[in-house]
């Protein structure tokens, strides 16, 4: 089948950072809480293998819990753990990779971000670097070291679990205010310790988890690793606010042996720095030479926070700027979100040009697996 010259680019086979894919096109991940019990069963197979039929080069599956009692926000989000949990995502990986597709689990803690009041049958406590929520409030005490200690083998048992069952890559979550973020940003990290202190110093949690990670899963097994600069609490948020702060804060991710980064923006066509054009995921590929990620409202004319600001949906829109920013080399993945949870032949109908049949997002789609 014929593919459409505008989108030509996108359809580009992809070589990097471990990984082959037929094309530029991520799934972004989503959190559905369609897995009772944390057990992802066939209709989550089902999602999953609709979208790499339809054309996707790489899915990157919803959040997926650590084996850590404090993990979990949600009592339906699915666990990374245990033999039914884990029978459920060998069947995902089957279904997916039957059609040719690959897919990545991305792997996850959810920190103090936690809420007890919205997840009242876990009696464990919200955890994090200092105790503190996304808003500086006291929610618990401080982690101990050997506390640490233990969380960074649950990320790595993951990932090992992860490799066993066939899975292509594995991306970890260190973004969105969730428990890596909490270590990285001032506002919950007061530690003194090596966990603490300058913005160096806050990556190491982080860079521990991905030598662990690296350590389960050997040298060869593709790493992503997904951060951003905003928090719930504050989309103007940033670690860094220059592209000397972000070049240290990346280093040390980079040399702990990620091997492409997921640069998470509300609008992927937003200049991360004044005096650049560049995103997140286009600087942190000048920075680090490494392959990059870029999302944010993709075919989309709002971003996801007016869905929770206005309870409205988006309407579909062009991606012309995008391919002129994929084709100069910014970055070398687009990572599509609400877009394709809402329309699972996204992929394909921006291949084949039938644009006037993409599909509006709109709330209803958050309550389906379609």
């Amino acid at each position: 089948m014929s593919i459409s010259q505008a989108a030509a680019a996108l359809f580009k086979p992809f070589e990097g950072g471990g990984l082959k894919l037929a094309n530029r096109i991520v799934m972004a991940p989503m959190t559905r809480s369609f897995s009772p019990g944390g057990i992802p069963g066939p209709d989550v197979a089902g999602y999953y293998r609709r979208r790499a039929e339809n054309g996707v080069g790489l899915i990157i599956t919803e959040g997926t819990v650590i084996n850590h009692p404090a993990a979990p926000a949600d009592r339906d989000v699915p666990h990374f753990y245990g033999e039914e949990a884990l029978a459920g995502w060998q069947r995902v990986v089957n279904e997916v990779h039957e059609t040719g597709g690959k897919i990545a689990p991305q792997i996850w803690h959810t920190g103090t971000a936690r809420q007890r009041e919205t997840f009242p049958e876990s009696d464990a406590d919200p955890i994090g670097p200092s105790g503190l929520s996304l808003t500086g409030k006291p929610v618990s005490e401080p982690l101990t070291k050997e506390e640490i200690r233990e969380l960074v083998q649950a990320y790595a048992q993951s990932a090992a679990d992860a490799k066993r069952l066939g899975f292509d890559a594995v991306e970890i979550h260190g973004a969105h205010g969730y428990l890596i973020d909490q270590f990285f940003w001032e506002v919950t990290n007061k530690r003194t310790d090596e966990y603490g202190g300058d913005l160096v110093g806050r990556t190491r949690f982080a860079v521990e988890v991905i030598e662990a990670v690296r350590a389960a899963v050997g040298p060869d097994f593709p790493i992503i690793f997904r951060f951003s600069q905003w928090k719930p609490v504050d989309y103007s948020a940033k670690l860094a606010a220059t592209p000397e702060e972000l070049e240290r804060f990346l280093a040390p991710l980079s040399a702990a042996g990620v091997d492409i980064f997921h640069a998470s923006t509300r609008r992927f066509w937003e200049p991360e720095f004044a005096g650049s054009e560049l995103n997140l995921a286009g600087w942190t590929r000048k920075l680090t030479g490494k392959p990059t990620i870029t999302v944010g409202s993709v075919g989309l004319n709002s971003e996801f926070t007016s869905l929770f600001e206005s309870g409205k949906g988006a309407e579909t829109t062009g991606i012309d700027q995008l391919i002129e920013r994929l084709e100069r080399g910014e970055f070398d993945l687009v990572a599509v979100g609400r877009a394709l949870l809402t329309d699972p032949a996204w992929a394909a109908k921006i291949r084949d040009g039938r644009v006037d049949e993409l599909k509006p997002f709109t709330k209803e789609a958050l309550s389906t697996l379609s």
